[in-house]
């Protein structure tokens, strides 16, 4: 039978800095403040989900023993085990598409918007001189067109929109000679928490800034905490009720999961990151489906949960005469 294990999909952002040529004179050519010198990687948690899948429960292991007098004979498994149907097409778990980064944007080499005096000047001072006079001309030449005062309007809106974008392409390539580049590219981690008992703050993962997630026990790492609550609302049984009946009875049937519910939050600090409730067989407890249901007389058709192991569906009838 499954027990619902928790999978955390942490998308995590590197971006890697790299300064510009002319990164010493972005002050003072164009009053650019704090630009680093030196190149630099640094990590960050751009989103936090979670979502429930079924993994076996070594603790809940039955046989089934066949009976000719029912009908309970074709029984379908999991590559893992899990019984997921009677006479009937099984449900399988749908777990989210793999993650797939964003394809970059192509890399544009600033250079080729410098003019033939910049590239021909004989320092890179002078370079970055020329340079931040040309950034200059492109930001003048752009607010004269959206003022409509350029010497040369463009005919419609597309011609318009066209040149905006050319002359801020080139503001961008020639800007970051001075600010520097930072690249950056995101990848998905699953972590996998299977909880056997609720947890209060528990570490779930550590992010260093410098270094990306790190293990549990790195303390370079900032933590990043699980809460699993137990919010189960069964209803209690009568537990003396039940002893007696299950002496009476031949314990023949299916053994199905009534799970609970447990709610999961994820923390950073004092900030909540993600949260939701999920099915929790671990909370919940185990019930016997009489083996009548599956009496020749019937023609019953069974569906469990891949996650829970909990009854999704049940049909019996009759058979047509």
């Amino acid at each position: 039978m499954p027990k619902t294990a928790i999978r955390l999909k942490v998308q995590v952002e590197k971006a890697r800095y790299q300064p510009g040529d002319f990164a010493l004179y972005a002050q003072r050519f164009l009053r650019l403040n704090d630009v680093s010198m030196e190149p630099k990687t640094t990590y960050r948690v751009v989103s936090v989900t979670a979502e429930s899948v079924g993994v076996p429960d070594t603790s809940k292991v039955f046989a089934v023993r066949f009976n000719t007098k029912t009908v309970a004979t074709n029984m379908a498994l999991s590559e893992e085990g899990l019984l997921l149907a009677i006479n009937a097409d099984p449900h399988t778990q749908e777990l989210s598409p793999a993650f797939k980064p964003a394809k970059k944007p192509a890399k544009v080499n600033p250079r080729q918007f410098m003019s033939e005096d910049i590239l021909a000047a004989g320092s890179t001072a002078k370079m970055a001189e020329l340079s931040a006079r040309e950034i200059y001309d492109l930001r003048e030449n752009r607010s004269l067109l959206i003022k409509g005062q350029a010497d040369f309007m463009p005919n419609d809106g597309a011609q318009m929109q066209l040149m905006l974008s050319q002359i801020e392409q080139q503001d961008r390539a020639l800007t970051e000679m001075f600010q520097g580049t930072t690249e950056c590219d995101t990848t998905e981690h699953v972590i996998t928490v299977i909880p056997t008992a609720p947890v209060i703050r528990g570490v779930a993962f550590r992010l260093s800034q410098f270094a990306g997630l790190v293990p549990e026990d790195d303390l370079s790492g900032v933590p990043y905490y699980i809460n699993i609550e137990d919010i189960s609302n069964l209803p209690s049984i009568d537990e003396e009720a039940a002893a007696k009946a299950k002496k009476k009875q031949v314990q023949s049937g299916i053994y199905v999961n009534v799970p609970g519910k447990m709610q999961v939050s994820i923390y950073k600090d004092n900030q909540r990151l993600y949260s939701s409730q999920m099915p929790a067989p671990q909370f919940g407890r185990v019930e016997l489906l009489s083996g009548e249901l599956f009496d020749k007389h019937y023609t019953t058709r069974l569906w469990l949960s891949p996650i829970s192991g909990a009854v999704e569906r049940l049909e019996a009838e009759l058979p047509k005469k």
